[in-house]
């Protein structure tokens, strides 16, 4: 039995893939649609003699892979379609513009790593690929946009491999030199790293969902990208960003993540606002080796430490936050003063034992989160054993009367007497907009 092709006119052909690409380039408005059936010839050459523009819909059932998409067609599925791999390389390789894969499911690649074997793989002639509301799921790596132009990733749900350990896992959503792509709306589960991105620049990573992988977003060496109203349940780290400069880290949630909600490591002049982390463990907020960033209006609470500075990180503006019900509200160890206030308005501490005698919102003296013996025991535990010691209360006693014996750290001179409100997470769930 061969394909059913339904010749359409220039016109509503180019009408209708207009309407369902957004906007995407082809080479023919003589296109047409496309029946096949998984009883029809193999899945490739039915792909091999569609022309530019052609859309090829999968009726119910599975497809054999591995297959390569050349040209500009689109492949669409519906319920239970599936192409499945035969266990090596990857499944569907895009190696040609302005393709678009939907509403199939995407299992079966290879397990090598070496080779990136994945579900689905964009090499740099798949410039504008659209790889949406499809099921990538138990493959080593879902998807790898490897040098394409302007691709996306939307709608998905990628379930990585359960039966392998986390180490020997490939990443939800892989990205590699592919600048204006974006990757939106998607739920990723149980890969090594959510969406991993390495050298790149200008991407988006806005509205996905994470939960059971390493970090939920892993940046390096990318710059000018934005990550936006993402969130990230039960992961070890939330948001990795190495290495990277210019990003916009904006209203995104961290909850339960074990290790840093957010971690920075040589990232720089970078923007973070309306993001919440909350029932964090070791850290809020790690920030190593990272200077010129800015953080206003966001929320740090129930972690072991607030905010932990290191390695030299400098010139990092920290206005406007709440950090609440943290037991370490702040670790720095270094000599010099941090001035956490700007323009007469600091933070918000919940262990701030603050009057507001003039009723301005702010507290009435400055707030030290750390002291010196804070020092003494980050650097020698053991010290922990003479917290209640008598001498060890009247140095305490000394230091709040007498500013000058501070060793240095972090002050702010004009508390917040209320958190900022960031609506969008207000109560227990996550409220998109």
């Amino acid at each position: 039995m061969f394909p059913v092709i339904r010749p359409k006119t220039a016109i509503r052909t180019a009408l209708s893939a207009l309407a369902v690409w957004g906007g995407a380039t082809f080479s023919s408005l003589h296109a047409s649609e496309i029946e096949a059936s998984p009883s029809d010839k193999g899945l490739q050459e039915i792909v091999d003699t569609a022309q530019d523009g052609d859309r090829i819909l999968l009726g119910p059932g599975d497809y054999s892979g591995p297959i390569i998409l050349h040209r500009p067609v689109m492949l669409e599925g519906g319920d239970d379609v599936r192409i499945v791999g035969n266990g090596t390389g990857n499944v569907i390789t895009i190696d040609g513009p302005d393709v678009m894969l939907r509403g199939v499911t995407v299992t079966g690649s290879g397990l090598d790593l070496s080779t990136q074997d994945s579900g689905v793989f964009v090499t740099p002639n798949g410039d504008g690929a659209v790889i949406e509301d499809s099921v990538i799921s138990d493959n080593l790596i879902g998807i790898y946009l490897s040098g394409p132009e302007n691709a996306t990733v939307r709608n998905n749900i990628i379930v990585g491999r359960q039966d392998l350990r986390v180490n020997e896992r490939g990443n939800g959503v892989q990205l590699w030199n592919t600048p204006g792509s974006v990757v939106v709306g998607n739920a990723i589960s149980q890969g090594r790293d959510g969406i991993f991105v390495t050298t790149s620049k200008q991407n988006r990573f806005i509205g996905n969902e994470f939960r059971n992988v390493r970090f939920a977003v892993h940046y390096m060496y990318t710059h000018d990208s934005e990550i936006r109203d993402n969130r990230s349940f039960d992961n070890t780290v939330g948001y990795a960003l190495m290495f990277s400069d210019g990003l916009k880290v904006t209203n995104n949630l961290s909850r339960g993540d074990r290790d840093h909600g957010i971690l920075l490591n040589y990232a720089n002049k970078s923007e973070f606002s309306g993001n919440v982390v909350d029932r964090g463990g070791e850290k809020c907020v790690f920030i190593y080796n990272s200077n010129k960033n800015d953080f206003r209006g966001n929320r740090f609470e129930g972690c072991g430490i607030g905010v932990q500075f290191t390695a030299g990180s400098e010139r990092n503006v920290i206005v406007g936050n709440a950090f609440s019900g943290n037991r370490t509200q702040v670790k720095y160890v270094g000599t010099r003063w941090l001035e956490w206030s700007e323009n007469g308005r600091g933070n918000y501490w919940s262990d701030n034992a603050a009057f507001d005698l003039d009723g301005d919102g702010l507290g009435d003296r400055a707030y030290r989160p750390n002291d010196m013996l804070d020092q003494v025991v980050w650097a020698h535990p053991s010290a922990k054993l003479l917290l209640n010691a008598p001498a060890i209360q009247i140095l305490k006693w000394a230091q709040s009367r007498f500013p000058a014996l501070h060793p240095g750290g972090v002050i702010d001179s004009h508390p917040l007497m209320a958190p900022p409100v960031i609506a969008r997470f207000e109560g227990d769930g996550y409220h998109a907009e």
